[in-house]
């Protein structure tokens, strides 16, 4: 595919990225971030798009009283969680923005402590609220590098399917809250409608819609339910015919193009320096995906492509969300196509509770059962990290075994924590009314950021 010629091209991996400006990032430290009066640059006026103009570069004459320091948040709507601002203001023009965090305190790292091995999926799974599979799956793949433990087949294939559908509904919710935050209001209704048919699925097979524990050290919580194969079917034929509904609504529409090019570039460099992954990354035009780079869970079997962008911008971003829920479902239909037949749970005692029916026959099934429930299993002695490929970005897991039957440490490498650090660069010498458009387009979950 040629090297795209606008800012409504995305193209794949296999092609030459595009060139990245070399202005590179600088003060990076906590106090670059501090509210007082920067240097503009000439990235200001080249590379922050037809939004902004020679007029409105900081003159150093204006007198401070002239600028003002306004929060926004932390209320929910506006910025996507309990987010606080600090915004500096001249006139209509955002000259510094301070992001707060820390408003949710879940503690959720801390309280891993306390828990087992086995309770601890019902605990990450609440962190990103809007892929809890992906959450489940990152912290079993810790565990289990731990164990040193082997996945069956069908256990690793389900997880594919059940983690690449989740990262279908997460990116439709960033579609229509974006759609939303912009004016596109028709954007949120046809957003979550096609998610509900994803959530039904998550439901018949996991028995929730939402922070499910189905994903486990060893496995599963159960096996896929009878009549999956057409429920898939709908959703494969149902999502992409609704995402060509998405396109035409939005793809060419003058006041979305207006709202969205042009506006929240961040470079590259700037990507690479602030720790920025996922389709904000490849928004900026790096072809960097964890299922392709570092594989796991067998995602290597299946071919698709890692989709990409020219700008950086709020467009940008939009396009490399639509393109991976294309690809995600591309993957879905391979796993559905090839399922392989067996267990959906290893068959390592020391690990896996007993079968159900076994504990109505069996005595020592029923106190196998009660004490993996009751004191869970141990796990040896060191330290791992296990990352995936999660709807926002590089999902990692570190944990830390002393030989017991908890967690010494938990720590999790957070997408959304590292992407909003970003957010000052995108919105520096901005419209203050690109401000949602900016942080909608980041997708951030603030349970993701304040664990």
């Amino acid at each position: 595919m040629a090297e795209p010629t606008s800012t409504t091209d995305i193209w794949v991996s296999g092609t030459e990225a595009p060139e990245v400006s070399e202005w590179m990032v600088a003060g990076t430290d906590e106090g670059a971030q501090e509210m007082e009066r920067h240097e503009t640059t000439e990235r200001s006026v080249e590379q922050r798009g037809s939004r902004v103009v020679d007029d409105w570069v900081v003159d150093d004459t204006i007198d401070d009283d002239e600028r003002m320091i306004v929060n926004m948040g932390p209320q929910h709507p506006s910025t996507h969680g309990v987010l606080r601002l600090n915004i500096e203001l001249e006139g209509e023009i955002v000259r510094r923005v301070k992001p707060i965090i820390g408003y949710l305190h879940t503690g959720m790292e801390k309280t891993a402590e306390t828990l087992t091995f086995l309770q601890g999926g019902t605990n990450v799974t609440r962190m990103d609220y809007l892929a809890p599979l992906h959450n489940e799956l990152c912290y079993s793949l810790a565990v289990e590098r731990l164990l040193g433990v082997e996945i069956p087949p069908r256990a690793q294939a389900i997880r594919i399917l059940m983690t690449e559908l989740n990262r279908v509904s997460s990116h439709l919710v960033a579609t229509a809250t974006n759609g939303m935050d912009i004016g596109a209001l028709s954007m949120m209704m046809y957003g979550f409608r096609e998610r509900e048919l994803i959530l039904e699925f998550f439901e018949k097979t996991t028995g929730l819609r939402m922070n499910h524990n189905y994903i486990r050290p060893g496995g599963l919580a159960a096996d896929l339910p009878d009549g999956w194969e057409e429920d898939v079917a709908e959703i494969l034929v149902r999502i992409p015919r609704a995402i060509q509904d998405y396109e035409d609504l939005l793809k060419e529409n003058p006041i979305w193009m207006g709202r969205t090019q042009g506006i929240g570039i961040i470079t590259a460099d700037e990507c690479l320096a602030y720790g920025v992954t996922g389709p904000t990354l490849r928004a900026a035009g790096v072809p960097w995906d964890l299922r392709k780079a570092q594989p796991y869970s067998g995602i290597e079997a299946y071919d698709f492509e890692v989709v990409t962008g020219s700008r950086g911008d709020v467009y940008d971003r939009y396009r490399v969300r639509i393109g991976e829920i294309h690809q995600s479902l591309r993957i879905v239909e391979q796993v559905a196509d090839a399922m392989p037949r067996g267990d959906y749970k290893t068959g390592d005692r020391k690990v896996s509770p007993p079968p159900r029916q076994r504990i109505d026959e069996s005595m020592e099934a029923l106190i196998h059962h009660f004490k993996i429930y009751t004191e869970g299993f141990k796990v040896p002695a060191g330290e791992t990290y296990a990352a995936i490929e999660a709807p926002r970005g590089e999902l990692g897991c570190y944990l830390v075994s002393d030989g017991s039957g908890a967690p010494l440490r938990m720590h999790t490498r957070a997408p959304s924590f590292s992407n909003l650090q970003a957010l000052p660069i995108m919105m520096a010498d901005s419209l203050v009314a690109d401000t949602v458009a900016c942080i909608a387009s980041l997708d951030p979950v603030m349970g993701d950021v304040d664990r």
